[in-house]
Order: C-alpha cells, then sequence, then structure tokens
C-alpha cells in the first residue's frame, strides 16, 4: 500500500518572521494512487494577527470567521497524527 498525503494551506502572509500564521489546513489522502475518504480539515486562529486586505483577497477569511477556531498548538497533534509515516505533497 502506498499512501500519499496532499495538503494545502492558508495563510496571514509569507513571511514567519514578521508574525504570518497558518489559517487553514487542508488535506486529502491517496492510497496507491486513489483519493480516498479520509481528509482533513481546520480553520485556525492567528491569535491576534491581522489578516492583511491582500492576503483576505486571496483566500477570504476574516479575522472574524477565525475568532472561535482553535489555535494552531491545538490542532498541530492531530495534523500530525493523520500525516502519519506517509509521504506529502505540500502546495501553498
Amino acid at each position: 500500500m502506498n499512501r500519499i498525503i496532499c495538503f494545502d494551506i492558508e495563510t496571514t502572509g509569507f513571511e514567519y518572521s514578521r508574525g504570518d500564521r497558518v489559517i487553514e489546513i487542508g488535506a486529502i489522502e491517496l492510497i496507491d494512487g486513489k483519493i480516498t475518504d479520509n481528509s482533513f480539515h481546520e480553520y485556525i486562529n492567528p491569535e491576534g494577527k491581522i489578516i492583511p486586505p491582500d492576503s483576505y483577497m486571496v483566500h477570504k477569511i476574516s479575522n472574524a470567521f477565525l475568532e472561535d477556531k482553535p489555535k494552531f498548538s491545538e490542532i498541530a497533534q492531530k495534523f500530525r497524527d493523520y500525516i502519519g509515516d506517509s509521504q506529502v505533497i505540500a502546495h501553498n
């Protein structure tokens, strides 16, 4: 069995050193090249980082929408468990 996880993220911007944060993770599982029903999706609270207008125009995710969503630290292990030891393909 060949398991691959393909995932995409949305962010507040491109510079972690300036405080930009991941605000959404979506992933799908492929087994032997076929998409399964096993997927992962979370919106993530950016913990006070304001989403700039240019980023909002790309993903249409607002700070107001993310207010009640979990922090990254609250979902990180869940995402790692989902990935497991699979090969990953990322897109941003």
